[in-house]
C-alpha cells in the first residue's frame, strides 16, 4: 500500500465468516439486528436511569452507568459493521479500518477490565468497610477509576499496535472471522510472526487471564468474609455478588479462550465472538436489573412518574 499506514501491499482484507448462504446471512442479521438492538436500549436505559435518579447517585452505580455505556461501545465497534456487510456483496474491511477497529476493541476492552475491577472493589469495600464505604469511595476515586481504565486502555491497545502497523502484509488477505483482531491479522503478516503473537499473547491474554483470577480472589474474600461474620450464611453475599460475578464469567470466558489459546478452532472463535461482543453485552442490564432491588424500585418508580403525568 502505497503512501499508507505501511509499505505492503494489502490494502484490504476479506472476512470469510461472512461469506456464507443466504439463509445463514439472513438469520445473522436478524440476530444480530436484534441483539444490538438490545445492547442500546438496555445499556442506554440503565445509563440515563442512574443520571436521572438521585437515589442512585452512589458509587456502585456510577461504575454500573460507564460500564453499560462501555458495553455500548464494545458492541458497537464490530456488530453495526457485520450488518452492514451481511447485507453487501462484498466482504472486505479496508487496512486503516481494520486497524482503527482494531484499537477500538482493545482499549475498550481495557476500560472494562478496570471498571470490573474497581466495581469488586466498590463491593469489598461495601461490605468490608461500611462504616467507611463512603469515605473511600469518594466522587474524586470514582472519576480515578475512569481516567485509569481509559489510560490502561489506550496504553494495552498501543503496545501491539504499533508492532503490527509495522508488519509488512503481502498477501493473503482473507480472515476467518468476523472482525480484525491481532492474532488473526499477524498470522497474515509476510514476516515471521511468532514473537508477536507471543506479544499478543503476554498482553491480552495475560491481562485478561490475570484480572479475572483477581476478581476471583476479591469475591472469594467478600464471601469469606461474609460468612465468617454470618455464621455461615452465605445467602445474603450470593444475593448481593451473584450479578457481578455473573458478569465476570461471561467477560473473560471468551477472552481468556480467544488470547490464550494459540489457535482456536474457527468456529468456536466464532461463536465466542457472538458471546462477547453481542450476548453479554446485552445480557449485563439484564442481570444488573434483575439482580438489583435498587434498580427495580428506580425503574417502578419512574414508571410511576410516567403513569401520573400521562393520566393525572
Amino acid at each position: 500500500m502505497v503512501g499508507g499506514l505501511n509499505d505492503s501491499m494489502v490494502n484490504e482484507f476479506v472476512l470469510l465468516a461472512l461469506s456464507c448462504s443466504w439463509e445463514k446471512r439472513l438469520f445473522l442479521i436478524l440476530l444480530c439486528s436484534l441483539l444490538y438492538l438490545g445492547v442500546i436500549l438496555g445499556n442506554l436505559f440503565i445509563f440515563f436511569l442512574v443520571i436521572f435518579d438521585s437515589h442512585l447517585h452512589s458509587p456502585m452505580y456510577f461504575l454500573l452507568a460507564n460500564l453499560s455505556l462501555i458495553d455500548v461501545g464494545l458492541s458497537s465497534t464490530t456488530v453495526p459493521k457485520i450488518i452492514t456487510d451481511l447485507l453487501n456483496e462484498d466482504k472486505i474491511i479496508s487496512f486503516q479500518s481494520c486497524m482503527t477497529q482494531i484499537c477500538f476493541i482493545h482499549t475498550i476492552g481495557g476500560v472494562e477490565m478496570v471498571l470490573l475491577i474497581a466495581m469488586a472493589f466498590d463491593r469489598c469495600t461495601a461490605i468490608c468497610k461500611p462504616l467507611h464505604y463512603l469515605k473511600i469511595m469518594n466522587p474524586k476515586i470514582c472519576v480515578s477509576f475512569v481516567i485509569t481504565g481509559w489510560i490502561i486502555g489506550v496504553i494495552h491497545a498501543m503496545s501491539q499496535f504499533l508492532f503490527v502497523i509495522k508488519l509488512p502484509f503481502c498477501g493473503p488477505n482473507e480472515v476467518d472471522s468476523f472482525y480484525c483482531d491481532f492474532p488473526k491479522i499477524i498470522k497474515l503478516a509476510c514476516t515471521d510472526g511468532a514473537k508477536l503473537e507471543f506479544i499478543v499473547t503476554a498482553n491480552s491474554g495475560f491481562m485478561s487471564m490475570g484480572t479475572f483470577f483477581l476478581l476471583i480472589l476479591s469475591y472469594s474474600f467478600i464471601l469469606v468474609t461474609v460468612w465468617k461474620r454470618s455464621s455461615g450464611d452465605l445467602s445474603k453475599a450470593f444475593v448481593t455478588l451473584s450479578a457481578h460475578i455473573t458478569v465476570v464469567f461471561l467477560f473473560f470466558t471468551p477472552c481468556m479462550f480467544l488470547y490464550v489459546w494459540p489457535s482456536p478452532p474457527p468456529s468456536l472463535d466464532k461463536n465466542l465472538f457472538i458471546v462477547d461482543f453481542a450476548i453479554t453485552p446485552v445480557l449485563n442490564p439484564a442481570i444488573y436489573t434483575l439482580r438489583n432491588k435498587d434498580i427495580k424500585v428506580s425503574i417502578k418508580r419512574l414508571l410511576k412518574k410516567i403513569f401520573y403525568s400521562r393520566f393525572c
